[in-house]
């Protein structure tokens, strides 16, 4: 955990007073007071929940875990931890560390950059603050904005005043849906607005997509950029792939056009997310690594995507795609994450393995969770699966789990459908969920929501980025992938999301027609 100092020379005295000061203080706290009833509607006992910058996706933090009076806020990656909860009060405060810490204007600054640190509660203008539509968050002595610096994205980045401007460092969604983290409908993200996509349904529920990847369509209602690029054999020129209009489906026809005559190969598949987490096939010269792994064939399988052509990514043995993400957004260690894909129940192996998700950066298997990545496929390495498979399970490392331990998991079962939507969320310390359906009708069924396997808590997650393989088939001096397996979309989120937010991003994908 980062830290850093505050100079107290110049805070305002919080020392003993004469009656008649204290007479005085009452008459504006009570002005101050019903002022804020005027415009709050927090209950008093609103959750203790993080606060996600929507530009970094990193978490509003108390720096140095430390409840010292002084202490500053910055950004940094979710951990679930005391300094990164707070809560809304009636009285206009945002409270932190169980309710005995009150977010502070610095000094009672009024002006750009005035830094905002934690304090005891003393009901000061300086501690009052309001939620806004837009997510902002207003100081009420002060009207301006709780602003990442410089919008900058870096864990240790200062949280100051700044002038209310609509940027997305001034941004916060309340994170929902973890053990500990239940927000009271006040102070609950907005539902994600008519014609939301899977990541703009993560965004409003508090977890926003830190990386989104899919050749078939746009995961955010407003992108308009590329989803993949293929390479084609007759003369190794490259193209990328689009859609047709934003947040809609791929331009399959670009492909057809460019691909007439020849072969073409997938080289990468675009992040979606604005963070860079591109995923290029391994043995590719931005990942380097087995001379076995090469890219899949861009035209094995045609679908189609709301009644428009589409091409799946058809990964078979020797085929995978990587990312080193740790830098750009991915959880590591500890912090909490989810994460989806849409894959398919009739093109599946037993191979190792069929993975989307969190991975080792070193492409070793380094320890028990040192991976959490989603993995679909005939594989049951520690027996008692239900059925023949193919099964949603997680691949945390050391082990591919249908559940909360080596045994039998009695609510598993198969998912054999031409479509099929896989979850999985991990807060990082103690609980993981599984979840799984067809992708073209029905809700989400809960495989397993409980405990982590012993061995894997805390959890050690280095925030690598893996697609068609396990984290350790395709390093350099290893062999290629063996897993077989459809990736249609999928995408990782910061935070710990909640069944509802899961839910709409289920009922998007059914929506989406996939046929």
């Amino acid at each position: 955990m980062g830290s850093s100092s505050v100079d107290l020379s110049g805070h305002a005295a919080r020392g003993r007073r004469s009656p008649a000061a204290v007479a005085a203080c009452l008459v504006a706290a009570l002005a101050a007071l019903l002022a804020t009833a005027l415009t709050w509607s927090a209950p008093a006992s609103a959750a203790m929940a993080p606060l996600v910058s929507a530009s970094s996706g990193r978490c509003l933090d108390v720096a140095g875990n430390t409840d010292a009076l002084g202490a500053a806020l910055q950004i940094w990656d979710c951990n679930g931890q005391a300094n990164q909860a707070f809560e809304f009060t009636s009285a206009g405060e945002l409270r932190t560390f169980g309710g005995t810490r009150c977010v502070d204007a610095y000094g009672q600054g009024t002006s750009n950059g005035t830094k905002v640190v934690i304090w005891s509660c003393n009901g000061q203008a300086n501690q009052k603050w309001r939620q806004n539509a837009d997510g902002s968050i207003t100081g009420v002595q002060s009207g301006l904005c709780l602003d990442v610096y410089q919008a900058a994205t870096a864990n240790g980045t200062a949280v100051a005043l700044w002038t209310c401007n609509g940027q997305s460092n001034q941004r916060w969604t309340v994170a929902g849906g973890g053990p500990t983290a239940s927000p009271s409908p006040s102070t609950s993200p907005s539902p994600p607005p008519p014609g939301s996509r899977p990541c703009d349904i993560y965004a409003a529920g508090g977890t926003p997509c830190v990386a989104a990847h899919s050749t078939t369509r746009a995961l955010y209602n407003a992108y308009s950029g590329n989803l993949y690029q293929v390479r084609r054999s007759s003369d190794s020129a490259t193209r990328n792939i689009g859609v047709l209009t934003a947040g809609g489906a791929a331009n399959a026809a670009a492909q057809d056009s460019f691909c007439a005559g020849t072969t073409c190969v997938v080289t990468v598949v675009y992040d979606q997310s604005g963070r860079g987490n591109d995923l290029w096939y391994q043995g590719s010269s931005v990942v380097p690594g087995s001379p076995q792994s090469k890219p899949a064939i861009a035209t094995t399988e045609s679908l189609s995507v709301g009644g428009n052509k589409a091409y799946s990514l058809y990964i078979n043995p020797g085929n995978s795609y990587w990312r080193d993400g740790h830098l750009t957004g991915v959880p590591t260690g500890t912090a909490p994450e989810g994460m989806y894909m849409v894959t398919s129940g009739t093109h599946v192996n037993s191979g190792c393995c069929f993975d989307y998700g969190n991975s080792e950066t070193t492409r070793k298997a380094d320890a028990a969770g040192a991976m959490d990545a989603i993995y679909f496929g005939t594989s049951c390495w520690f027996g008692g699966c239900s059925g023949s498979g193919p099964w949603v399970q997680a691949d945390l490392e050391w082990g591919l789990y249908p559940g909360g331990s080596q045994s039998w998991n009695p609510n598993q079962r198969a998912f054999t459908s031409k479509f099929v939507t896989a979850t999985l969320k991990n807060n990082g310390t103690s609980r993981f969920a599984i979840k799984g359906s067809n992708a073209q009708s029905g809700s989400l069924y809960t495989l397993y929501d409980g405990a982590l396997p012993p061995g894997y808590s805390p959890m050690k997650k280095q925030g690598a980025i893996v697609l068609g393989s396990g984290g350790d088939c395709c390093k350099p001096d290893g062999g290629a992938n063996l897993s077989a397996g459809t990736f249609y979309e999928g995408a990782m989120v910061a935070g710990y999301p909640s069944d509802a937010t899961e839910n709409a991003v289920q009922a998007d994908v059914v929506a989406a027609g996939y046929r």
